[in-house]
This record gives structure tokens, C-alpha cells and sequence, in this order.
């Protein structure tokens, strides 16, 4: 084959430094605006974003060339210092670490949906125990010591 082909869609998963409530409702629709800008400066597509006061869900494409980890340095990084300049009294920084969850195509409308009802389903149930359900579902080892550090 002399092209390379790929539909990499990942669920993405990042919280605030120690998950405090940072992402007001004034905020959040410039941060997302900003998040989804910074996909396209790696040459991907921000397909969804959403998330509470304490974390974020975004699914995005990614090209091949791309790897997680370090689409997920430049997208905390460079927002965090958006902030920090937007509004230079306000505290706020990224926790270390991250979720990254693989998606089928045929799956991206259920977790669109997921994303669109983040403060509803945050009504019934924490960051933590979503993320454990998360890191369950995709049968992914953990120990809940270090989840948190």
C-alpha cells in the first residue's frame, strides 16, 4: 500500500491540579475554544469537548504521526499558559497524567453524547469513580494508591 490510512479516534480524559473546581463557567467556553485550536495546530480535529469545573473530556483525531503523549503535553501545556495569560490572577494548572481511551467509529455518536451530558452524569457519579469505570471498561491495570498522587 503506498499511503497510510488511519481514523484515530481517541477519548481523552484530564483533570486540574488535584481536581480543583479551576474551569468556571466563564472560562469554559474560551478554554474549550482554545483546546479545540490547539488539535488543529497538530494537525487533528477536536470532535467533541466537554467536561465540569474539576476536568475535561475531549475526542479527537489525530494523524499517525502524533502520539498521545505528546499531543497531551502540548494541548495541557499550552493552555495552561493560555490562562495563565487570559487572566493572570487566576490559579490554575493541569494534573499530571491522563486518560486515553480508543474509540470505534461506530461508537463516536455514544461518546459524543457522553460528552454533551458531563454535568448531568456528574450529578450522579465523581470524577473518581468515572474514572475507574473507565479504566474497568477498558480492562486497563491500576492502582488506586498512585490514581491521585
Amino acid at each position: 500500500m503506498s499511503r497510510t490510512f488511519t481514523n484515530l479516534l481517541t477519548h481523552l480524559v484530564f483533570s486540574t491540579k488535584d481536581r480543583e473546581p479551576l474551569i468556571v463557567s466563564e472560562l469554559k467556553p474560551e478554554l474549550y475554544a482554545y483546546l479545540g485550536g490547539l488539535a488543529r495546530e497538530l494537525k487533528g480535529k477536536s470532535l467533541g469537548i466537554n467536561g465540569t469545573s474539576d476536568h475535561i473530556h475531549m475526542l479527537i483525531s489525530l494523524p499517525p504521526v502524533v502520539s498521545i503523549s505528546e499531543a497531551l503535553r502540548f494541548i495541557k501545556s499550552n493552555s495552561s499558559g493560555w490562562v495563565h495569560d487570559k487572566w493572570p490572577r487566576r490559579s490554575f494548572s493541569w494534573q499530571l497524567g491522563y486518560g486515553a481511551f480508543s474509540v470505534s467509529k461506530s461508537k463516536m455518536p455514544e461518546v459524543l453524547s457522553y460528552l454533551r451530558n458531563q454535568e448531568a452524569h456528574h450529578r450522579k457519579l465523581t470524577f473518581k469513580e468515572e474514572l475507574i469505570d473507565f479504566l474497568v471498561k477498558h480492562e486497563i491495570e491500576y492502582d488506586e494508591r498512585y490514581l491521585w498522587v
